[in-house]
């Protein structure tokens, strides 16, 4: 790697090897998500508690102060929507000349395969690591799933090993099963996605079982920002990825901060809903 790539991706994956992405991009096929209704209000408190956030420009733009020292991995894969039968169907939605005026650490885009749209999602990947490599910005690959795919380790091995062979030089995907196995065959960091929303010492303990068998970090989003607490929570999961924290400690720590500090209100704007199987995809 080019010294400003390996610059960019040591500002996200930390000098312990380790990283806490919150993940904030939901709205661009999801609309306004629980959590996220007003997406400034729900950034700011938790921001600087992150190694990194993943939004979209437009979130970018009008909901983060310009003044954050946090890293910013970029969504840069859209056009579909949960209104799609087939969410796969995904192409490259920022031109990376506008993701350099943004300042970001990395760009990111869901790769589907085994979909009907797996060859278009991989040279969509294998063009942004080209563009990545010319201008000296990392590429994260989402090993996104749809509901004709599952989420063993054979399926998610298969994924990031092709994610990595194409040139991603971090991927975000699911825990499973076997998990080791996923991490051992991917010659790239791999972090580790939310997922579903989880009752907080079940999120902590699948984040210190992915930790422990290997990933490099965790891609959170609805496990902190839908959470009781925001700030109490993400603190709690920086302790098990960074600290080595037990799910108990971290979950006793969560419970402290909680009471010690007033949880931000929840937003009163009307969400979108979605469907749990719409949900499970991202």
């Amino acid at each position: 790697m080019d010294w400003g790539l390996k610059n960019r991706l040591s500002r996200i994956i930390r000098p312990d090897g380790r990283t806490v992405m919150l993940a904030v991009d939901h709205g661009y096929f999801l609309g306004p998500t629980s959590g996220l209704e007003d997406a400034a209000k729900t950034i700011k408190p938790i921001l600087s508690y992150a190694d990194a956030l993943m939004p979209t420009r437009g979130i970018l733009r009008a909901s983060v102060d310009a003044s954050t020292d946090t890293p910013i991995v970029l969504r840069v894969s859209g056009g579909n929507s949960i209104l799609d039968e087939d969410l796969s169907f995904e192409g490259i939605t920022v031109a990376m000349e506008d993701a350099m005026r943004l300042n970001v650490s990395a760009v990111a885009l869901s790769i589907y395969v085994g979909s009907p749209n797996q060859k278009k999602t991989l040279l969509n990947l294998t063009r942004l690591v080209d563009e990545g490599q010319r201008y000296g910005i990392p590429v994260l690959a989402v090993t996104a799933v749809g509901k004709n795919m599952g989420r063993d380790s054979r399926y998610l091995a298969l994924a990031c090993r092709i994610a990595a062979e194409l040139g991603a030089h971090f991927v975000k995907t699911y825990y499973c099963e076997g998990f080791e196995k996923v991490v051992k065959t991917c010659p790239v960091p791999l972090v580790m996605a939310g997922g579903k929303k989880l009752p907080e010492m079940e999120a902590l303990e699948l984040t210190h079982n992915a930790i422990k068998r290997g990933a490099a970090g965790v891609d959170m989003g609805r496990n902190i920002f839908q959470s009781e607490s925001p700030v109490a929570m993400i603190q709690a999961v920086r302790a098990v990825v960074h600290d080595n924290a037990t799910p108990r400690e971290a979950y006793d720590l969560f419970n402290s901060l909680k009471v010690s500090r007033k949880s931000p209100g929840k937003p009163k704007l009307k969400a979108v809903s979605a469907s749990k199987e719409e949900l499970g995809r991202h």
